[in-house]
C-alpha cells in the first residue's frame, strides 16, 4: 500500500496549524526530499520565525554523539567496551560497583542510581538539583550532584534509563583525550562530517538563528534558560539543525564516523527496555524498534523543559523522519500523525 504524498502535505499541513506546532519537520526517502517545513518561532518575544536553518535544542538525542565519542576512542583502541570505569576515572562513590564498564555505561545496564531518575521526576518543566544550573558547564560539575545511594542492581542485569551514565561517559573522554568534552565532539564529530552549524551552546549566549525553548505555563509561554544546565554535557543539550541531523545519519550508515564493525554492534538490540515498550530496545547509544511484521527502525529522541525530539531511519526502504520541536511536548503529536500515514508503507 501506498501513501499519496498530496495526503501526506495535507495531513502534516493540517496537524502544525492543528497543533500550533513549533518547529522543523522533515521526512526523506533515500536522497528525496518528501516533505520539509518549519513553523512557529525561534524567538516568541521578537517574532523571529523558526526555518529549516534553525538550530534547535535536542536534549537526550546528545546522548549519540556521545556514544559515538567513545566508539573513537576504541577505534583508537585508547578503551574497549570490557574497560572498567574504575580503570578510567577515579570517584569517590564507594558504594558504586567495582564492575562497571564502559558497555554498561553507553546501554544503560550499570546500575548506578541516577542524578536525573526521569520514573521519580513528577514535573519536569520545573525540576531542579542542588546547585544552580549555571554552574554545570561540564560532565566533571555534575558529579557534585550525583546521589548517594546504593546501585539499583548488579551492572548488566538489566537495564534502567540512566542520564548519570552518560555524564560518567563523558569524564571518560575527558580524561582519555586531554579535552573538554563539547570540543572532542566538536572536532571529531561535528567538524569531520560537516555538521557546520551544531555545537553546545550557553543558553545566556545563543549564536543566530537558534531557538530557544519554551515552557507553557497558565500565564502564557516562557523559556527553558531557568531549567537546564546552561551548557549542554554528555547527557544532553547540543544544539543542531535538521540538514546537520541528515549529514549524521548518512555519515553513520556510511562508516565515516566509526567503523562497519562498531557501526553494527551499535545499531543492534543489546538489551530490552521493558519500561520504554514493548518492542523497545537499545543498543550503544542509540534506540531500536522491533516490531514484528514492520522493518526495524533505528532513533534517537529526547526531551526537556523547551525540548521535543526525534530522528529515525529505517535502512530498508531508506525512510528518515526528523520532528524537533523548541516546545515541550511539540514533537510528539506531529509523530503520531506520521505515523499514522507512513507506518509499514512507501511514498509514491
Amino acid at each position: 500500500m501506498t501513501i499519496d504524498q498530496v495526503e501526506l502535505e495535507q495531513t502534516l499541513n493540517n496537524s502544525i496549524e492543528k497543533q500550533a506546532f513549533s518547529g522543523v519537520i522533515s521526512i526523506r526517502q533515500k536522497d528525496h526530499v518528501l516533505y520539509a517545513r518549519a513553523a512557529g518561532y525561534a524567538d516568541r518575544s521578537n517574532k523571529i520565525e523558526n526555518s529549516l536553518e534553525t538550530r534547535f535544542g535536542i536534549a537526550s538525542g546528545t546522548k549519540f554523539f556521545t556514544a559515538l565519542a567513545i566508539g573513537k576512542l576504541i577505534e583508537a583502541q585508547k578503551l574497549s567496551f570490557s574497560t572498567r570505569l574504575k580503570d578510567c576515572i577515579a570517584l569517590d562513590f564507594p558504594r558504586y560497583s567495582q564492575e562497571i564498564t564502559i558497555r554498561h555505561l553507553l546501554t544503560h545496564t550499570s546500575g548506578i542510581p541516577d542524578y536525573y531518575d526521569e520514573g521519580k521526576i513528577e514535573d519536569v518543566d520545573n525540576f531542579s538539583v542542588s546547585i544552580p544550573w549555571y554552574a554545570l558547564r561540564g560532565p566533571r560539575d555534575y558529579l557534585a550532584i550525583f546521589p548517594d545511594e546504593a546501585m539499583k542492581f548488579a551492572p548488566g542485569e538489566r537495564f534502567s534509563y540512566s542520564n548519570g551514565g552518560y555524564i560518567l561517559l563523558g569524564v571518560v573522554i575527558e580524561e582519555l583525550t586531554g579535552m573538554k568534552y563539547q570540543d572532542f565532539v566538536e572536532q571529531s564529530i561535528f567538524k569531520a562530517i560537516s555538521m557546520n552549524n551544531s555545537g553546545y551552546f550557553a543558553l545566556n549566549k545563543l549564536p543566530e538563528k537558534t531557538a530557544m525553548g519554551y515552557v507553557e505555563e497558565e500565564e502564557g509561554w516562557r523559556t527553558n534558560i531557568y531549567n537546564l544546565p546552561v551548557v549542554g554535557a554528555s547527557d544532553g543539550g547540543a544544539f543542531t539543525t535538521v540538514h546537520d541531523i541528515t549529514a549524521l545519519w548518512k555519515a553513520f550508515w556510511g562508516y565515516q564516523i566509526l567503523p562497519k564493525e562498531l557501526v553494527e554492534i551499535y545499531a543492534q538490540p543489546y538489551v530490552k527496555a521493558e519500561t520504554e515498550g514493548e518492542h523497545t530496545y537499545y543498543g550503544h547509544g542509540i534506540w531500536i524498534c522491533e516490531e514484528k511484521g514492520h522493518n526495524r527502525e533505528e532513533y534517537i529522541i529526547g526531551c526537556d523543559p523547551g525540548v521535543s525530539f526525534m530522528s529515525r531511519v529505517n535502512c530498508v526502504n531508506e525512510m528518515q523522519v526528523t520532528v524537533i520541536s523548541n516546545t515541550t511536548d511539540g514533537a510528539w503529536p506531529i509523530l503520531e500523525d506520521i505515523d499514522t500515514l507512513l507506518k509499514g508503507e512507501s511514498i509514491r
